[in-house]
């Protein structure tokens, strides 16, 4: 591989983003840009450097040995790049995973950092929990989410870092016409005997079962089996009136049709929130977030345990920590 004497970083974006999703129309999208002229940058590259960079077929795209020997380099310039760029407000749009379209949270949080920091472009995604959302996180592809810190497997967390957001109460989606349905409030106890769904088997919501499973445990709650993957409020409403199990949410879960959300009570189980990135991220847009997370945080004094609040011991110390 011969260098020349310059690269323009747009091309390295445009390598490392298909290198990244072996799909170009997935890079395409990534990038905000058109399949030619992501496909034209790739081929511009490959020329200055005088090597092919992947193998394409129908079927799938591979980087060649020339292309698994950029790439580390390439991610290390884009990441000089964006540290200079952010140092002098011309940072790049920060995208921000938010883990479901309805859930509260996170959404607060980037809308205030958005009035925080107007002239940073913040781009929500939706991975649909943080262990899904942590594998973004260290490849590059998502810069921050939010969700359960100490859910996550120690490989995962020795790459990121986290600010304690919130402990957000836990809830119950039950069919209308389930026996607990007229309750205002639902003791945890009465849940004895049943099958509560909490994404058991989705690979990207691991941090969530692990947590039903250590509220459920003594209380004679199963965990209900696994279900396909249901992607959209129309499709989980779906697959949940097939099942008519209990779902195991937060008190800010969207209404759904069918159903009704009551408040777990005795004890409060809380669903501990994190702000978590990329170790060594540099982002005015991060700078914004964190800010915002603080702000709501005091203000809606979301880090107050009540005194009947649950959380496992293991995230004891996680969310105790200094913001």
């Amino acid at each position: 591989m011969s260098a020349p004497a310059h690269i323009d970083p747009r091309l390295l974006r445009a390598f490392v983003a298909v290198a990244e999703e072996l799909h170009f129309t997935r890079a395409a999208a990534r990038l905000y840009i058109a399949q030619q002229a992501l496909s034209r940058d790739v081929r511009r590259l490959e020329r200055e450097l005088g090597v092919e960079l992947f193998v394409r077929t129908t079927r799938q795209v591979t980087p060649t040995a020339d292309g698994e020997r950029l790439l580390p380099h390439a991610r290390r310039v884009l990441a000089a790049q964006d540290d200079l760029l952010a140092a002098f407000g011309q940072a790049r749009p920060l995208l921000v995973d938010l883990n479901s379209p309805g859930l509260a949270t996170g959404r607060r949080v980037l809308h205030r950092a958005r009035e925080l920091a107007p002239d940073c472009e913040l781009m929500a995604r939706y991975e649909s929990g943080l262990t899904g959302a942590a594998a973004e996180l260290l490849a590059g592809r998502l810069d921050a989410s939010f969700g359960r810190w100490a859910g996550l497997e120690p490989a995962l967390r020795s790459g990121l870092e986290q600010q304690p957001v919130r402990y957000e109460p836990m809830a119950v989606v039950l069919p209308e016409e389930h026996p607990l349905a007229g309750l205002p409030r639902v003791p945890v106890a009465a849940l004895a005997g049943e099958q509560v769904y909490a994404g058991a088997g989705n690979p990207r919501t691991r941090e969530w079962t692990d947590l039903a499973r250590r509220l459920f445990e003594g209380h004679g709650i199963r965990l209900a089996s696994p279900l396909p993957l249901a992607v959209g409020d129309e499709e989980f409403v779906r697959i949940m009136a097939k099942t008519r199990n209990p779902v195991l949410a937060v008190v800010d879960f969207p209404a759904m049709p069918g159903t009704v959300r009551r408040p777990l009570v005795d004890p409060v189980p809380l669903s501990p929130v994190s702000l978590v990135w990329r170790k060594g991220l540099v982002h005015p847009g991060l700078d914004a977030l964190r800010r915002a997370a603080g702000e709501l945080a005091e203000a809606e004094q979301w880090l107050r345990r009540p005194e009947d609040g649950w959380i496992p011991a293991i995230d004891d110390g996680v969310m105790s920590v200094q913001r």
